[in-house]
This record gives structure tokens, sequence and C-alpha cells, in this order.
């Protein structure tokens, strides 16, 4: 069976697979060290759950025996980062909630269901107002923001478009996404680059480096281009309250 985020269940579950890395890190957030049993190669917080939860594949390649052994009776998966032919064949077994964050609110509505279902609704309505508190002075429009593009891979270069959770985070953070009239996460070439103010070099999922962004100043005529912590703008859950803190600084530091 799947569920959504959005399905106001008043089930209850107490063995969990995790095949989203942030969302792993929510659940530890959450105090479910003994719920969760199972995570991927990519759940890297908190380091010390590698060493104890059964690692079940990666995101895009997960091993559903590995899975079916583990006897969950909730595995939550992300419609971005997962498989639909594989979310749907664990489904025939377990209980999914398939989560599909593509904004803030989508965000703090994920969190507020995981939080319900897993019997964490004190700790997860506290990590929203703690989130909805960080995010406060945020909201506060920037008069004029920077034009900024996102890059996430190269060979080829893609960038974030529309209807993700990065693009929002941009938006809150103060920039103005010149790819925001794509959809998702579009493939960009070097002249399309050269419409924005400055260039984010994400250090995920390719591993950007700041040797990258100095090379793509010198081939933009000396564009700013400047490595981001990818976590931070695309981690939901948990991270978002230091998130919010990073936007901070970030938008002081471009933008005052």
């Amino acid at each position: 069976m799947i569920i959504t985020q959005k399905e106001k269940t008043t089930a209850q579950f107490k063995k969990i697979v995790s095949l989203v890395p942030s969302i792993t890190e929510l659940l530890h957030h959450l105090n479910l060290e003994k719920e969760v049993t199972g995570i991927t190669k990519f759940c890297i917080h908190p380091p010390e759950w590698r060493k104890c939860k059964t690692v079940v594949g990666g995101t895009k390649n997960v091993r559903i025996n590995t899975v079916r052994s583990l006897l969950p009776d909730l595995v939550i998966a992300s419609r971005e980062e997962n498989i639909k032919d594989q979310v749907e064949e664990i489904a025939s077994f377990a209980t999914v909630l398939l989560t599909d964050v593509n904004n803030y609110n989508d965000a703090l509505e994920m969190i507020d269901t995981i939080g319900r279902i897993s019997d964490r609704p004190v700790e997860s309505k506290q990590l929203i107002q703690q989130i909805e508190a960080a995010f406060t002075s945020l909201f506060t429009p920037v008069l004029n923001p920077l034009s900024a593009a996102y890059l996430i891979w190269q060979s080829p270069y893609m960038a974030v478009g529309s209807n993700t959770y990065i693009n929002d985070m941009l938006t809150i953070c103060g920039f103005r996404n010149v790819f925001a009239h794509s959809e998702r996460y579009p493939e960009v070439d070097i002249a399309q680059l050269q419409a924005a103010d400055i260039v984010l070099l994400s250090t995920e999922p390719y591993p950007f480096k700041n040797t990258h962004a100095e090379k793509l100043s010198e081939t933009l005529s000396g564009k700013k281009c400047m490595l981001v912590d990818g976590e931070m703008f695309s981690w939901y859950g948990s991270r978002m309250v230091a998130a919010a803190k990073y936007f901070a600084a970030l938008r002081n530091e471009l933008m005052m």
C-alpha cells in the first residue's frame, strides 16, 4: 500500500526503512533509533547509523529482497529520489509513505506526517516550530535580488528549475533563479549561464569543488561563481534549522 504525506492516517508504524537520506537524518532527530532498521548507502547522517543499520542499496537501486527481509511495516520513499517500479514492488509487502517535497510548506507537511505516524507528534511539532522561527527573518523580501544559476551537475551542466525544493530555497534565500522558467533540472550551456549575476555550484549530487568554481569563472569572463553547501539547499527535515542560518549568512554576504 502507498500513502502520501497529505493523508491523515491514524496508523502507527514501528519498523521503518528509510530510502531518503534527508529523512533518515530527520528520523534520527525524532529519536527513532530503535524503530529504524534499514537505510541507503547515501544516508550519511547520522554517521553512527551506518554501523548499526542494514544498508539496503542506493536510492535508485534498492535491494528489494533486503528490504523484505527486514519485515518493515513502513518504508519511506521519495517521488523524486526513488524509482517508481521499485517503490511499487515494495508496496506489495509493506506500507510505503511516498513523500513529495517541492517547497518549504511541503517539507513542514512531511515532518508533521512522519511525526504523527511514528508516534513522535510532540517532537515533530517542536521541530516545525524551530524551523519556522529560524526562517522568520528570511521571509523579508530582498529589494534587489541577485539573479542566480544553481548547478547540480557538469558534462553536461544541469541546473535547478521550477517545482523543486531547491528553487524555493533559492527564492527564500533572496535569489532570482534564472532557470525558473524551466521545469525541474534542465540541461544548460555556458551561454545561458551568462544571464546570471552569480553561478552557485552545489557540493551535491555532483561533488563540485572550489577549483570548479574558479575555472568556470574564468570561462565566464570573471563572473562570480561560488561553491555552496548542497545539503543546506536540498536536505529537507531537521537540516532546515541549520539551513536557515546558512541562508541568512549567505544573504548578508552577497546582498547587503
